[in-house]
């Protein structure tokens, strides 16, 4: 059975990386589908804005809801919501600090969505890409 692949592009949402070579070496998101099945990967997305610099600077609670937003753009380009989101991994440069307030976040989010039922999730303490940047997330959609 062939896949068939299809680059998902949302400008305002996951701009081309300002700080990698031209171009970038990855895709910001990905769908990939057969005769039955629909796939849609998001990369690492974080609290970047449409200029690719980072948003909220030192503000972990609005650079989670900024990721999140930016997500469920990405999800919407590629046909799918945050209710056909299977897998989340976030990755939070200070785990002690701040995974209390990403554990609110996520559920006042996943609240406002109505996400029902809650995708299967990791959470790993990480050195991102930049030094600003507080949270990161990919997800995994199927439909």
């Amino acid at each position: 059975m062939k896949l068939n692949r299809k680059v998902i592009k949302v400008p305002d949402a996951m701009c081309e990386a300002y700080n990698y070579d031209k171009p970038a070496s990855f895709s910001r998101g990905m769908e990939v589908s057969d005769d039955k099945h629909k796939w849609v990967f998001v990369s690492g997305t974080a609290s970047i804005g449409v200029d690719g610099k980072t948003m909220h600077i030192g503000n972990f609670e609005q650079q989670a809801y900024y990721a999140f937003n930016n997500v469920t753009k990405v999800l919407k380009a590629g046909g799918v919501t945050w209710n056909d989101v299977v897998k989340v991994t976030i990755y939070l440069r200070d785990m002690d600090r701040d995974y209390h307030t990403f554990n609110k976040v996520r559920k006042d989010f996943f609240s406002s969505v109505e996400v029902n039922p809650y995708p299967a999730s990791t959470c790993v303490e990480a050195r991102l890409c930049r030094s600003d940047l507080l949270i990161e997330m990919e997800v995994l959609a199927i439909t």
